[in-house]
């Protein structure tokens, strides 16, 4: 394990080289942090910190997280922890559980229904406060996961875009960690003993697809340490000339 010190600077490093690789950040911004409790958007919210001390494009950005009325859900405990790492943390309270609960049949996925409650509970307070980009916590694994996932089971070859605008077209949507991998993530949220909060819904589930797919990258990683970073690169470098759809090449 590295070096906590170590650790962060290099993930800090991976995480400016993204910004100015995908023009994340741009004068004058403010940006939305949503943060969620865990240890990835924590993670980030702590290198925004330190990054907007540092930075020659001037931002401001605001930490906000949902409160969903999770059981558990120890808020005071996490936003306390924060403030002490100098990031105050605004509090959205909606009760989206109850929601959740009531509409998805026992056994069944909840992730979409409550990433769909969130995300929009989110987008609109973002849109209505002025703020002009929406940061979210998915690192380099959750990319390349989702790539597998959308090949595997949609038919798509797609993925998770650094930088894109949403559906409503009201909010630009960044991932500043779209580089860093789980592994450093995970060994720095030990090291700063993050009091991360857990998921009672999709992260009770142990049957979901995406864990599935997690556990065949580490298994893949164990003969080829290299294979996320070769593959979130084959994500930059794509040769739509040696695939087959019929929108971008013409077969006439």
């Amino acid at each position: 394990m590295h070096q906590p010190e170590i650790l962060n600077e290099k993930i800090r490093k991976t995480m400016v080289k993204a910004i100015s690789r995908y023009t994340m950040i741009e004068d004058g911004d403010r940006i939305l942090l949503a943060v969620s409790g865990g240890k990835d958007s924590t993670i980030m919210a702590l290198m925004f910190r330190d990054i907007a001390i540092k930075s020659p494009v001037s931002f401001t950005y605001e930490a906000v997280i949902l409160d969903q009325k999770q059981p558990g859900f120890n808020i005071e405990t996490y936003q306390d922890w924060m403030l002490q790492q100098g990031v105050p943390l605004t509090i959205i309270t909606e009760d989206t559980y109850s929601i959740v609960k009531e509409k998805v049949p026992v056994g069944k996925t909840t992730c979409g229904l409550c990433s769909r409650l969130r995300r929009g509970i989110l987008y609109n307070y973002a849109h209505e406060h002025g703020f002009d980009k929406i940061a979210l916590g998915h690192h380099r694994d959750d990319l390349n996961e989702t790539l597998l996932l959308n090949i595997f089971y949609t038919g798509q070859l797609g993925s998770m875009p650094p930088k894109l605008i949403s559906d409503d077209k009201r909010n630009t949507v960044i991932r500043p960690l779209c580089e860093v991998s789980e592994k450093d993530l995970t060994d720095l949220s030990l090291s700063l003993n993050i009091p991360v909060i857990p998921c009672n819904l999709c992260g009770s589930q142990e049957n979901l697809k995406r864990k599935k797919i997690k556990n065949l990258l580490k298994t893949l990683e164990a003969d080829h340490p290299e294979l996320q970073s070769s593959m979130i690169k084959a994500q930059r470098n794509i040769k739509a000339s040696q695939l087959s759809d019929l929108n971008f090449l013409s077969f006439d």
